[in-house]
């Protein structure tokens, strides 16, 4: 194998043994660990690996270290992944008016931050695609009309399949995902919402917030899944906010608040740094990537 980074994702019934299992396992086939993250879920009696391996000098394939692993794997139980940082993710960012979060990402992955190929950016409304074309990124206007709105969902998805997404990023997308949409790209859609909901749904949220004198606003980051905002959370961030905020001066530290958010699940998901269990996301912290 070249020398590369490889990461490996574990999650597993907890039991005596499982860190010298795992590490002897990496130490026999020549890999030296850079890093190994642990947790143990205590209530519910499940542990959680989360180990980066320089490959440097061994003598396996992919192939062969996978079918190797597996064999360890399949007596404890393991669900595992692994991802060997041979190549940047392909990512697409679904958008509709608003501009703060998709210009965020694009800079960020521009100056290296996010370590990836923003390959597309797709959006209902034609209005965002001086921000694309500024990135020199293509920009795909496929509106939602009146009665067709399963076969533009139809159209994204072919789109994101022949260019091989592997993940999908609503940075202010206001349209609701199907479920077959959802169920096309299962953990790969990462969607950002203010974190009034439910209390403050639909149109002006911040209105409602001043009206209702709040002390906190803030957003969060999530896996989209069948259940509207109820994905499992990757990442969440608060701001105080006091009487003398305005609708729009809560607006914009709201603003703030979800490009911070919604840039850093993308950085998570992008480092291998997260496992999904049940409803729960567990984020592992950077370690030197």
């Amino acid at each position: 194998m070249d020398s590369q980074i490889v990461t490996f994702l574990i999650n597993c019934p907890d039991n005596k043994g499982l860190v010298a299992k795992i590490t002897n396992f990496f130490y026999s086939k020549g890999f030296n660990i850079l890093s190994c993250q642990q947790y143990v879920n205590s209530i519910e009696n499940t542990y959680f690996m989360r180990v980066r391996l320089n490959a440097e000098g061994t003598h396996i394939s992919k192939k062969e270290l996978e079918a190797n692993f597996l064999e360890l794997a399949e007596p404890l139980n393991f669900n595992w992944s692994v991802n060997y940082g041979d190549s940047k993710p392909n990512v697409a960012i679904l958008v509709s008016h608003t501009s703060h979060c998709l210009y965020d990402l694009l800079e960020r992955q521009k100056e290296g931050d996010l370590n990836c190929t923003i390959s597309m950016v797709i959006s209902n409304h034609d209005k965002l695609r001086p921000i694309a074309e500024m990135f020199n990124i293509p920009y795909f206007y496929m509106p939602v009309t009146k009665g067709a709105k399963e076969q533009q969902e139809v159209e994204v998805i072919k789109l994101l399949v022949d260019h091989k997404i592997d993940l999908i990023i609503m940075a202010r997308y206001m349209q609701i995902l199907s479920s077959n949409f959802i169920n096309s790209f299962p953990e790969r859609i990462i969607n950002i919402h203010h974190s009034f909901l439910p209390a403050f749904q639909g149109a002006n949220p911040y209105k409602r917030a001043y009206e209702r004198g709040v002390k906190l606003i803030g957003a969060t980051a999530h896996y989209a899944t069948e259940d509207l905002d109820e994905g499992p959370i990757i990442e969440q961030g608060v701001e105080r906010v006091t009487h003398d905020c305005t609708p729009n001066t809560l607006k914009r530290i709201g603003a703030d608040v979800e490009r911070l958010v919604l840039a850093k699940a993308v950085k998570c998901h992008l480092q291998n740094q997260i496992i999904v269990a049940n409803k729960r996301a567990v984020v592992f912290p950077e370690s030197g990537e």
